[in-house]
């Protein structure tokens, strides 16, 4: 499978500033990422998550090292609408993505500003507006929808650019518990239909819903591998200060009373099959 995101040797620093020193925020980073394929990147806070999201579409760029995305070279200018239309990104708070006073504009701003046709403009807002169910609003004000509802929005914006691979950089941070499992939802149906997903994330069983999970610390990678494989070394986990997902806790919790349980519980749904087998 090819990669849509590569990084090889990737340093950035951030300068210095009145009241704060220059410090590294990702040091001599390798990654790659294949296309098609759903990746969870945690680690604590100044770990170097929304560093690294952040030079997946070109709004930063390396200070060493070299990042490629769906094959161009993100300090290559010429490329620059090429990198942002193959990588999409979501941020935390959408307010600071909506930039319309109605959603359908606010939708049709990113095709807008790549040149697209305005017929073929009509089609994306139409399809991204029904792929996160916000069809029914789409002349609403968007300061007038709740939390989830705009950054279902921000995520259509997002997805009428066509992107190969869209990043969301803690989506669900500011969202209620509702509105985070609305936005895993959509998110688990783009990557379905082939998207790439790269989700920045605390949440542990939102990590848990991934393919594979990088772990920053100190802007390298702590811990490479499987939900399964990660959170089953709750150890190196809890060295770093990080939580597992409620299934795990709960199933390391049962085993050390003596409950007999299989190795590698990560999901809610194994654990009550584990209790309470299927007849």
């Amino acid at each position: 499978m090819d990669d849509i995101v590569r990084m090889e040797h990737v340093t950035f620093t951030y300068p210095a500033t009145d009241v704060k020193e220059s410090f590294n925020a990702l040091n001599d980073l390798t990654l790659s990422i294949e296309k098609g394929s759903f990746v969870a990147v945690i680690g604590q806070n100044g770990s170097g998550k929304s560093t690294m999201a952040k030079l997946v579409n070109a709004l930063l760029l390396p200070g060493e090292g070299t990042v490629w995305v769906n094959g161009y070279d993100t300090r290559d200018e010429a490329h620059l609408w090429d990198v942002r239309q193959s990588a999409g990104m979501v941020f935390q708070n959408p307010d600071n993505q909506i930039v319309s006073s109605i959603v359908e504009d606010d939708v049709a701003f990113g095709p807008e500003n790549l040149g697209v046709e305005p017929a073929e403009i009509r089609r994306r807002v139409d399809e991204a507006l029904e792929a996160v169910g916000m069809t029914a609003f789409r002349k609403n004000a968007p300061h007038l929808l709740s939390g989830g509802q705009k950054q279902r929005i921000a995520i259509a914006g997002a997805i009428a650019m066509r992107p190969q691979c869209i990043v969301f950089d803690e989506p669900t941070a500011m969202l209620d518990p509702k509105g985070r499992k609305e936005v895993m939802r959509i998110i688990r149906q783009l990557h379905a239909e082939g998207i790439t997903c790269i989700l920045i994330t605390h949440f542990m069983e939102e990590a848990a819903q991934a393919d594979r999970i990088v772990i920053l610390n100190d802007g390298r990678i702590y811990m490479d591998g499987t939900p399964r494989e990660i959170f089953t070394d709750r150890d190196s986990l809890m060295a770093l200060g990080l939580d597992v997902p409620m299934a795990v806790d709960l199933s390391y919790q049962l085993h050390d009373l003596g409950v007999d349980l299989p190795a590698g519980i990560v999901e809610e749904e194994e654990l009550i099959e584990a209790l309470c087998p299927s007849k």
